[in-house]
This record gives C-alpha cells, sequence and structure tokens, in this order.
C-alpha cells in the first residue's frame, strides 16, 4: 500500500438499547494522521441495516472515489446491527475490514445473539463468512476480518495509519467524534 493513501474508520456513537438509532461516524484520513473529512449516518439499535447505511453513506460521499481502504471498529454498530462487509465491499467496490482490539469470543457472541434475535442464524452466518486473523503491531495484536483485500495487505494499511498505539489513527478519530456527537465531548481511545 502506498504512503499517503485514503482510509476511512468507522465508528458507532455511545447508545443505549433503548434508542431507536445511534449516531455513526466516519473519518476519513491520508496516512498517516492528516484528516480529509469526516461523514455521518445512522443505524438502527440492534437493527438489520448497518450495510445499507454505510453503502449509501460511502456512496454518495465525495471521499468514496479516492479511498483505498474501509476499517469498521468491530463486525456490528449499534449493538448486534452486523455489518456485512462482504456484500458492502461488492456494493461499493472498495476493501472493508473489521478491526477489534480484543479477540472475539465466538462462544459468548452465538450465546448472546441467540438469547436476543429470532433472526440469530443469519447474524451468525454474516459473521461467519471471513475468518478472523490477528494482525501483530508493536505494542499488543488487533484483530481483523476482511474483504476485497488480504490480512498482509490491511496489516499494512494498519502500519501505515498508525501514529501511536496499536489503534489506526481514522478509527481512533472516528471514536472521538462519535463519542464528541453523543457526549458533548470526545472520550476514550486515545
Amino acid at each position: 500500500m502506498k504512503p499517503q493513501v485514503r482510509v476511512l474508520g468507522v465508528d458507532d456513537a455511545p447508545f443505549s438499547f433503548r434508542d431507536p438509532e445511534t449516531e455513526v461516524v466516519g473519518v476519513v484520513v491520508r496516512a498517516p494522521g492528516y484528516v480529509e473529512g469526516v461523514m455521518m449516518a445512522r443505524v438502527a439499535v440492534d437493527g438489520r441495516d448497518a450495510t445499507a447505511r454505510l453503502e449509501a453513506m460511502i456512496g454518495s460521499s465525495r471521499f468514496r472515489e479516492g479511498l483505498a481502504l474501509v476499517l469498521l471498529d468491530g463486525a456490528a454498530l449499534g449493538g448486534f446491527n452486523v455489518v456485512d462487509i462482504a456484500t458492502l465491499h461488492d456494493a461499493i467496490g472498495i476493501p472493508v475490514a473489521t478491526v477489534t482490539r480484543k479477540e472475539p469470543d465466538p462462544v459468548a457472541i452465538e450465546k448472546a445473539l441467540r438469547a436476543r434475535f429470532p433472526d440469530a442464524e443469519e447474524r451468525l452466518a454474516i459473521l461467519h463468512r471471513q475468518k478472523v486473523v490477528r494482525i501483530p503491531t508493536a505494542p499488543k495484536p488487533l484483530f481483523v476480518s476482511c474483504a476485497g483485500m488480504g490480512p498482509r495487505d490491511v496489516a499494512e494499511a494498519i502500519a501505515l495509519c498508525t501514529v501511536r498505539g496499536a489503534l489506526p489513527e481514522p478509527l481512533r478519530i472516528a471514536h472521538l467524534v462519535a463519542t464528541a456527537v453523543k457526549r458533548g465531548e470526545s472520550r476514550g481511545a486515545t
């Protein structure tokens, strides 16, 4: 991946499970850390619209053409509104990867989905389409799943956009902005 690559980081705002929707913030960063733009959308809390809402947000953005990668903070937004990263990749024509700091616990995820959702099988099928891979970084590993790009290329992109710590700047900044949108000031992920 080339230096100065444009990467979109996406994170959801804090929410309550009583909220019908929550904000989603996307931050476009030219690696390693120059913020070029911010975009927003909303997704239903525990809904099924995250993939379509991200497709609309990214597809209508003036930044879409220059993007090399979309990084999502986790595989779901607004609780268990699971993002189908393969479908999103196909729709926007840009590689998509999920990133988490902690290794996902598939048993706990399955148990939570089965306890709360009649469509748990469909949500689990989406989650299982892409394998979660451990990516080493200097301070600690990240766990990613990818569509449209291999884990080695995603690791290279993450390294290009990480200024300090393990979290890439597009995700770190998206988290800060999303928190500020909801709470009035940013907190965490620094």
